[in-house]
C-alpha cells in the first residue's frame, strides 16, 4: 500500500471520530520544507487561528522551516493564535501522520502554550 494513501485512510477514521466529539479541530500538515498548523470550527467550516513556518514573524531566527525547532514555534504560535480567537479546547488532528519528530514537538509547544487537547 502507498504511504500516502494509509496516511490518508488513518486522517479519514480520526477526523469522522473528532466530527463526532463536536470540538474545534486543530490540524497540521507537514510537508518537506514546511509545516502548517490550523483551528477549524468544529463543522470545519471555517479556519479560525492558523500558522505556519512560511510567516515571517516564524521565520526569523530559524535556519529552515523543516525542523523540530520550527515545528516548535508553530505550536507556540497556533496557540497564542487560538487562545486570543477565545478556543482553549481543541481536538488533535495529526492528518494521519506519526506521533513523532516534528508532529510531537508542535503538539507538546501546543499544549505548553495553553490548549488543552
Amino acid at each position: 500500500m502507498d504511504k500516502n494513501i494509509a496516511r490518508l485512510r488513518r486522517a479519514k477514521t480520526t477526523r469522522s471520530h473528532i466530527r463526532d466529539l463536536g470540538v474545534h479541530r486543530l490540524t497540521v500538515l507537514r510537508s518537506g520544507q514546511h509545516i502548517y498548523a490550523q483551528v477549524f470550527t468544529a463543522d470545519g467550516s471555517k479556519v479560525l487561528a492558523s500558522a505556519s513556518t512560511l510567516q515571517a514573524d516564524v521565520k526569523e531566527g530559524l535556519k529552515n522551516g523543516k525542523n523540530s525547532d520550527a515545528a516548535s514555534k508553530v505550536g507556540k504560535l497556533i496557540a497564542e493564535r487560538a487562545l486570543a480567537a477565545g478556543i482553549e479546547k481543541v481536538a488533535f488532528d495529526r492528518s494521519g501522520y506519526r506521533y513523532h519528530g516534528r508532529i510531537k514537538a508542535l503538539a507538546e509547544a501546543a499544549r505548553e502554550g495553553g490548549l488543552k487537547f
